[in-house]
């Protein structure tokens, strides 16, 4: 009998002690225990208790932020889930009315760009930070995973050396420190579990049938194991009480844990015990399962009803009308349909993206229709284009006077004059600007001439430039280079006229060049006092530009941009900071945001530098 059973005990192990499982309803203690560790990713939490349809912008905003500072990862992801598409529906409604508002005031729909608001920036800030989170907590989880199956691996080879050595009286106790080691050890990767279990029991099996010294002690530890087994089942029994049924499904759980890491029980006991705990556990489950079905049930009447809103919607994608108090007419209504269409709650998640887009599709053409119509009634861009037709032929009658200052005062009026004249139709916007810009550049273009230098003047200056360049560049060769020379060089550069035009961009791009060359073979310079010199000579020589002002002014706006911009993002890394105070398991998020903002704040320094240093141009 006793090798009847070793052989059926090595059957089952080599098996994997499998057991079945249909319809969620578990049939064999070790399917049970494998529920336990593998439903727990998949029961829900009591925030479905909570309808998430209704909230603002702001309370999701606020919540999602509260929710970066939870470290309960798997309640997160799941309500995450549950408020990322109502918060992306408010968004996408805010963009829409928006690009409508543009539309409206006339602007080209190709030029429309939606940038959000703060809530939107906080509340992807706090989207990234938690998915940051959550991805370092599932790799700790495996890697924990990972370390509980070799070590419960290296308790089942001790467990074989055991049974496998002579009996003595030490044998029970170390028997007894395994497995009170193996049920101290977390939860194995899945496609582990079921296997490892098996080996584990069957050898506890083997253990047990092979203390004939020490039957008597494990008749007691089994009955002891009973006793507990028992516990175990009442208190299941008592969940069924329990009015919520996600705190019932997750104490469920933890009771499954206990009753698995329970050592065996008298033989005649174990299928009424397992029998007891397994009928409390189906009820549950089946409770469960009811309450997963009433959801759905509720998810798919609000498809329903948005659904027939959406069908609804449809006539009015390609209404048509000559009448303005039609079109209010037919604008009261579909936005009366736009707020019956908010109240309804949410949907199954497969099916919401389609019937979202149906709805708003329609709801979009209908108002592309709408501004189309009162685009062709704007009698104001009609009159804005003939006082611009008026500005053209008043430029074209000055483009061709000598009298410099008065022209040129009188074109500079007729300019602001245009600025303030509103838009005019969209296909002859471009035409007319062009009329009106060659006029003026005809004129400014002649007197520019006539001011300037001669053409022989400006050949003479390109070939004084170019005998510079070689001086420069025998410096370069020879190893002279200083900072008296460069000084020098800079202010005979600076004192010569204006080149050809075809060479003035060939010649300032080749200064540049040789300066930059010059200033690197200056000896005991730094990089930073190399870099602020060959900044300055940039800026000194674009102060020389005809068009500097205005250039210099681009400068100074865009460092004022990229500074506005890193201060922005050193304060949302801070605030993104202070989300970690509380968690215990986040220090490389922190030191990963901390050399963000050391980065910046040294760039910020370097952009505040230039900033000052083009003040003093």
């Amino acid at each position: 009998m006793e090798i009847e059973k070793e052989k059926e005990l090595e059957q089952a192990q080599g098996a994997g002690f499998e057991g079945d499982h249909v319809n969620g309803v578990i049939h064999s203690e070790v399917d049970l225990s494998e529920k336990d560790e593998s439903s727990e990713g998949t029961l829900e939490d009591d925030h479905k208790q909570i309808d998430y349809s209704n909230y603002s912008k702001a309370q999701l905003t606020a919540l999602i932020t509260d929710l970066s500072k939870d470290d309960n990862i798997k309640k997160v992801d799941l309500i995450l889930k549950e408020i990322k598409p109502f918060f992306d529906e408010i968004k996408e409604r805010e963009k829409t009315e928006a690009r409508l508002r543009f539309v409206q005031d006339g602007a080209n729909p190709d030029d429309f760009e939606y940038r959000g608001d703060d809530l939107d920036t906080a509340f992807e800030a706090n989207f990234k930070l938690i998915k940051d989170r959550r991805a370092q907590f599932l790799r700790q989880q495996e890697n924990q995973k990972q370390d509980n199956l070799r070590r419960k691996i290296e308790i089942i080879e001790k467990l074989r050396e055991l049974i496998d050595s002579p009996e003595s009286s030490q044998q029970f106790e170390i028997f007894k420190e395994l497995q009170k080691e193996w049920k101290s050890i977390g939860a194995v990767p899945g496609t582990q579990a079921k296997t490892l279990w098996a080996n584990y029991h069957a050898l506890v099996d083997r253990f047990y049938d092979h203390q004939n010294i020490y039957f008597e002690l494990k008749e007691l530890d089994r009955k002891k194991n009973l006793e507990a087994k028992l516990e175990l089942c009442a208190r299941a029994e008592r969940l069924l009480a329990v009015e919520i049924i996600n705190t019932a499904i997750r104490e469920l759980n933890e009771l499954h844990h206990e009753f698995k890491h329970t050592g065996p029980v008298p033989r005649e006991d174990k299928e009424v015990v397992w029998q007891r705990f397994k009928a409390a556990s189906d009820a549950i489950y089946a409770r469960r399962d009811e309450y997963l079905s009433k959801m759905q049930q509720d998810l798919q009447v609000n498809f329903d009803e948005k659904l027939k809103l959406a069908d609804e919607v449809q006539e009015f994608a390609t209404y048509q009308s000559d009448r303005i108090k039609e079109w209010n007419e037919k604008t009261k209504i579909i936005l009366d349909i736009q707020k019956r269409w908010e109240i309804v709650g949410g949907l199954p998640r497969a099916k919401a993206k389609e019937v979202n887009r149906k709805f708003w599709s329609a709801f979009k053409a209908f108002f592309n229709n709408k501004n189309n119509f009162f685009r062709k009634l704007d009698e104001e861009r009609e009159q804005n284009l003939q006082r611009k037709q008026e500005l053209i032929q008043k430029a074209i009658a000055l483009k061709a006077s000598h009298d410099w200052e008065k022209t040129s005062n009188e074109l500079k009026s007729l300019q602001l004059k245009w600025k303030e004249i509103g838009p005019v139709p969209e296909k002859l916007r471009e035409k007319i600007f062009k009329e009106f810009k060659d006029a003026c550049d005809y004129f400014f273009e002649q007197r520019r001439e006539q001011h300037g230098k001669l053409e022989q003047e400006q050949a003479a200056n390109l070939q004084r430039k170019l005998e510079l360049f070689s001086e420069i560049e025998n410096h370069i060769q020879a190893g002279t280079a200083t900072m008296d020379i460069l000084t020098s060089l800079q202010e005979r550069y600076t004192s010569i006229g204006f080149v050809p035009r075809n060479d003035m961009n060939s010649t300032k791009s080749r200064y540049g060049e040789l300066c930059e060359k010059f200033i690197a073979a200056i000896p005991n310079l730094s990089d930073d006092e190399k870099s602020k010199i060959i900044l300055t000579n940039e800026l000194q020589d674009l102060k020389n530009d005809p068009m500097a002002e205005r250039k210099l002014y681009q400068r100074e706006q865009g460092i004022r941009k990229k500074i506005q911009k890193i201060e922005n993002d050193i304060a949302l890394w801070k605030n993104n900071l202070e989300f970690f105070s509380r968690s215990s398991n986040a220090d490389s998020l922190r030191a990963e945001f901390n050399e963000k903002i050391n980065d910046a704040t040294d760039q910020l320094k370097q952009l505040k530098d230039q900033l000052k240093l083009l003040r003093t141009v």
